[in-house]
């Protein structure tokens, strides 16, 4: 979704919403696959949850672009952990790193850049029909930004520098 270029047409809009619905569906199983390995139950669950919904709306838009012919996208258009090709990315590394803090903020900026990428072809297309695709595709991701937003507040932010390590060392060893 880094450099996607604006949508124009009906087909150019579903295809965005395909490619960003599948690599939604497809992160959020990762992601809850591996928060609930390491003792996140409850983000493995909020993501468990996002991948039902997604994986919900990509059979509605398939269902909806039935012999549609839809222009191709690259992965980089829509992914969520990238702007490079997979293989050049080590997912694994990232995954063995993240918290659920973490986890919840990739999939937060990929909501949020889809919804803007919708909002933006409600600016710039003058076709009805893409218009009123793309406000309802930006409704559907503002409702998962919100869950997300949620699931934040949920879950402690990750001891990033040594400020923070400082804070909670003087923290354990204050007497109160």
């Amino acid at each position: 979704m880094a450099s996607a270029k604006p949508i124009g047409t009906l087909a150019e809009c579903y295809a965005n919403a395909l490619a960003i619905e599948r690599e939604a569906a497809a992160r959020s199983v990762q992601f809850a696959d591996f928060l609930e390995d390491h003792g996140a139950q409850a983000t493995a669950d909020l993501f468990r949850r996002l991948a039902r919904f997604e994986q919900q709306h990509v059979e509605e838009l398939e269902r909806r672009t039935a012999g549609m012919p839809l222009p191709a996208l690259r992965s980089w258009e829509f992914s969520w952990l990238d702007d490079a090709p997979s293989e050049q990315v080590d997912h694994e590394f990232v995954f063995h790193l993240m918290t659920p803090h973490d986890a919840l903020t990739i999939a937060l900026g990929a909501e949020k850049r889809a919804q803007a990428l919708y909002e933006q072809a409600i600016v710039v297309s003058d076709d009805p029909e893409v218009k009123r695709l793309a406000r309802e595709l930006a409704g559907e991701e503002l409702e998962h930004i919100a869950w997300l937003e949620d699931g934040l507040k949920r879950v402690p932010r990750p001891i990033t520098s040594e400020a923070d390590y400082e804070a909670l060392f003087n923290a354990a060893s204050s007497p109160n």
